[in-house]
């Protein structure tokens, strides 16, 4: 994990320039296309779609590298309508309790769907 950690800082700024492109992820010598997603971030998106069933959009991508130390998830749920970007936070790791314990960091970005 602390080897994965090290790099963790230019592994967050190749993901999110690969996000904004939509083209394959190289991460050191691993190699995988966008739609191809890890066990983490199957696991974790299963959570939530369990967690918030009303949710519109829901996307989660490891963005250490594969290694799974850290996740960014954008999430738009009508069960966040009301409450405060905070109180969406909280819902989002307090179904995540679990995992979260086994990652370095998780960047959460939710939303209310727009009708």
């Amino acid at each position: 994990m602390l080897a994965c950690s090290r790099s963790l800082n230019s592994a967050v700024v190749s993901a999110l320039r690969l996000l904004r492109s939509n083209q394959t992820a190289v991460t050191g010598q691993l190699e995988r296309p966008l739609s191809t997603q890890t066990d983490g971030e199957v696991r974790i998106a299963k959570i939530l779609k369990e967690k918030f069933p009303s949710a519109s959009s829901l996307k989660v991508v490891d963005i250490s590298g594969g290694c799974g130390a850290m996740y960014e998830i954008h999430i738009e749920s009508s069960e966040f309508k009301g409450k405060r970007t905070v109180q969406q936070h909280q819902l989002v790791n307090q179904a995540l309790k679990d995992e979260i314990q086994n990652m370095h960091g998780l960047r959460i970005f939710t939303d209310v769907p727009q009708h």
